[in-house]
């Protein structure tokens, strides 16, 4: 994903359950992803059902998510999710962004998952190539083994450790000052409990739970290097600060 040739010498061991299970739940558990309407309630209940049957870890976390959702709601819970996701966010769903931020590596992921998503014929819609549900989707509809544990150890591993990391109670208040400092005012989170505005954490942990039964994770330093949320955004700001002054 990263370089073929970089990862020759490495030696993936394909989890025996994948040479006899289809990887056609992560099409689903895409949803999770996705932002809400209507329906989004009932998406996120036939996931829960899923992984009941198949997942037993990751369903406790949804469950957790399915607790804090106010599926009461429609515009609470699209504004949680473009609080978490979006504007001033908490992270980003765009992968390649969270291991490399501006990066020119992330160009060249980019470019090599646009090949991948082709030969799979999965569209992207409006989304770049790196967005976590593309991601899923592909992992779902590839039939390259290989393609699929290197995406899932290099690619989305590490990026789902650096990712759950930022919903840390002090990486989000860093975050804010960051963010209040840049535009001068803070978007408000759309409820007032702190477990409710960081819900997506538990649908982010499921996801990772789902990947640790699945695929055996290599817990190592991975190739890629991961790029810190908050320095991207710093750095973000600084350049659109530099260029309102020139």
């Amino acid at each position: 994903m990263v370089s073929k040739k970089a990862l020759q010498k490495e030696d993936y061991s394909v989890n025996s359950c994948r040479e006899t299970k289809t990887l056609a739940h992560y099409h689903l558990i895409a949803d999770l992803f996705e932002y809400p309407g209507q329906q989004y309630p009932e998406k996120v209940c036939k996931v829960k059902t899923l992984l009941d049957e198949s997942h037993p870890k990751a369903a406790v976390e949804l469950e957790r998510f399915l607790k804090l959702l106010p599926v009461e709601s429609v515009l609470t819970m699209q504004a949680l999710f473009s609080r978490t996701f979006d504007v001033q966010a908490i992270t980003t769903l765009d992968v390649g962004y969270v291991l490399f931020g501006d990066d020119y590596k992330r160009g060249e992921l980019l470019s090599n998952l646009n090949r991948e998503h082709a030969d799979a014929n999965n569209d992207c819609g409006k989304e770049l190539s790196d967005h976590l549900p593309n991601l899923l989707r592909l992992i779902a509809l590839s039939k390259d083994q290989e393609m699929i544990e290197e995406l899932v150890q290099e690619i989305l591993a590490p990026a789902f450790r650096s990712m759950r990391n930022e919903f840390i109670p002090e990486c989000i208040e860093k975050k804010n000052k960051s963010y209040k400092k840049h535009y001068k005012t803070l978007i408000e989170m759309p409820v007032t409990q702190f477990e409710v505005n960081t819900l997506y954490q538990h649908a982010v942990n499921a996801l990772y739970k789902v990947l640790e039964q699945d695929f055996e994770l290599l817990e190592r330093v991975p190739l890629v290097h991961g790029s810190d949320f908050l320095q991207s955004i710093d750095r973000e700001n600084e350049i659109e600060d530099a260029a309102g002054t020139t």
